[in-house]
């Protein structure tokens, strides 16, 4: 009795300690960049503009993601063909494909010197520029579109097939069937995976940063960063991120407080049969192929073109992989100890506690890493170089940014664990050890190296906080293939981004396969 009131006791407060680190990155670097800004008053006429681009450009990229995502899901859901499940497997690969890697295949494919401007130019048509507006929107859409189709995929995975049975046996018109099946579908699921999608595209630095810029494509975050870096004008830095952290929190509480989707009826778990697919055979067809070309085409041109010139990098590649190595490594290890803890601490704590933990959590979505890099820049300043700090920074900042959805993957299974062998831990009167090492841990494995593979993958990819603080001398894979395309060395480039997509995707691999290996628990 006394071990297990110390272990909770300990669990409470490495709890509380977790989350008071995340509010000090969160609100206190919010609290330091609103104590040294000067107010809306200082922002120049370029800042309003910026502000009104940031929130048009989230709204037409949400809107799009989620509009086109509506045909391909529906297609995906209704259609049984050879190599679906691959593709659904697919749409998960540009959430932790590199940002930076996909703008450049993005260009590959639709820049200037990209395939579809070289078969205009043949043609006798005028080529493309997708820099400004046009290619923010494009590159969102790419990112998000496979993320909003998983969205309605699995709300129309969660539908009862008897439901299709009995729509089929009434002869139910289109417009029935749209009312009584997909409309409440859509009603619940389009709303949050709106929020989410416009909040990510708040929060996309790196989208900017390679094809925005000008004075109609510069986001709040790149002026931050532009006032920042190029000007050094630490005032208008802060009074910007206080926008950016108010709107992305607003946006976030919203998000939070839109319900998760849940079925509003029971079936007997039987597969759906789809009686409506041949009659849209067609065009659901060719929702799939240009769904499926719109992501593969950006990864095959920088495969096709990135593989013939690895042999041709400059040697500081070897650096900077050790160091979005190192970077990704340390990141991942903090992000998983603080997920873990909170969901130890608070899955089980009733459905307030779990609110407060996940409430806490997603702060990392609503908080930008260019406001927190602002923030800890401004504490660090009056007493040392901040660019001495620039790896830990980097680290601390990538684990805070990754701990929403490694608390996603993580508090269902905790909760799922308590609800099934506390009952064993009580009979048989476990020690706190036992209890972990024996029972949790082991069915945690498969959910913790998901959430590691997550983790991992996004660190090794962020181009944020790294801009911030590096030094000439010191740069991550992201980095450098940005240097080396604002330098239009764009084969180099294209192998250095090879080199980035393998080495997320192998240790995405690792960790992910990793979980998988215990089969104790059938």
């Amino acid at each position: 009795m006394a071990d297990s009131t110390i272990a909770i006791i300990l669990r409470i407060i490495l709890g509380g300690a977790v989350l008071a680190a995340l509010l000090v990155f969160s609100i206190g670097t919010a609290v330091a960049v609103a104590t040294q800004g000067q107010g809306l008053g200082i922002l120049s006429v370029a800042d309003w503009l910026a502000i009104r681009f940031t929130l048009w450009q989230a709204c037409i990229s949400a809107g799009l993601s989620v509009g086109i995502a509506i045909p391909v899901a529906r297609a995906l859901a209704r259609q049984s063909f050879i190599g679906r499940q691959g593709l659904i497997t697919l749409l998960g690969a540009p959430f932790i494909l590199p940002v930076i890697v996909g703008v450049l295949g993005l260009l590959a494919v639709f820049g200037r010197a990209g395939w579809i401007s070289d078969f205009l130019t043949w043609a006798g048509f005028a080529r493309l520029s997708i820099y400004g507006p046009p290619g923010v929107i494009l590159a969102h859409v790419f990112f998000n579109l496979p993320l909003a189709t998983r969205f309605l995929l699995q709300g129309w995975a969660a539908v009862p097939a008897e439901r299709f049975r009995v729509v089929h046996s009434l002869a139910a018109s289109p417009w029935a069937y749209f009312r009584l099946i997909e409309w409440p579908l859509l009603r619940t699921v389009l709303p949050g995976a709106f929020l989410l999608i416009f909040l990510l595209c708040l929060t996309s630095f790196a989208v900017a940063l390679a094809v925005g810029g000008g004075p109609k494509g510069t986001t709040i975050e790149l002026a931050i960063y532009q006032a920042f870096r190029l000007d050094f004008d630490l005032s208008k830095a802060a009074s910007l991120a206080v926008v950016q952290f108010s709107l992305c929190g607003g946006v976030a509480v919203l998000a939070f407080l839109v319900p998760l989707p849940q079925t509003d009826g029971l079936g007997l778990d039987r597969l759906p049969q789809r009686f409506d697919a041949y009659g849209h055979r067609t065009a659901d067809c060719i929702w799939i192929f240009c769904a499926t070309a719109f992501l593969v085409m950006p990864l095959s041109a920088i495969l096709f073109r990135g593989v013939g010139h690895i042999h041709n990098l400059p040697h500081q590649v070897i650096v900077a992989s050790l160091t979005s190595l190192l970077i990704a490594l340390t990141s991942t290890i903090v992000c998983i100890a603080m997920a873990l803890s909170l969901a130890l601490t608070f899955a089980c704590r009733g459905i307030a506690a779990r609110n407060l933990a996940e409430g806490v959590g997603i702060l990392g979505l609503a908080t930008s890493p260019l406001v927190v890099g602002t923030g800890l820049f401004l504490m660090i300043f009056p007493f040392a170089q901040p660019m001495i700090f620039a790896v830990p920074i980097t680290a601390s900042v990538n684990a805070m940014m990754a701990l929403p959805f490694a608390l996603r993957v993580l508090m269902p299974a905790v909760r799922e664990i308590y609800t099934d062998y506390l009952h064993l831990r009580c009979s048989l009167n476990m020690t706190q050890w036992v209890w972990l090492s024996r029972i949790v841990l082991p069915r945690l494995r498969r959910p913790l190296g998901f959430a590691a593979g997550l983790a991992v993958a996004l660190s090794m990819g962020d181009l944020g906080v790294i801009a911030l603080f590096s030094d000439p001398d010191l740069q991550t894979l992201p980095l450098m293939l940005y240097r080396l395309m604002g330098a239009y060395r764009m084969d180099q480039a294209a192998g250095v981004a090879v080199v980035l997509v393998a080495q997320s995707l192998v240790l995405f691999w690792i960790f992910d396969r990793g979980g998988r290996g215990y089969v104790g628990s059938k």
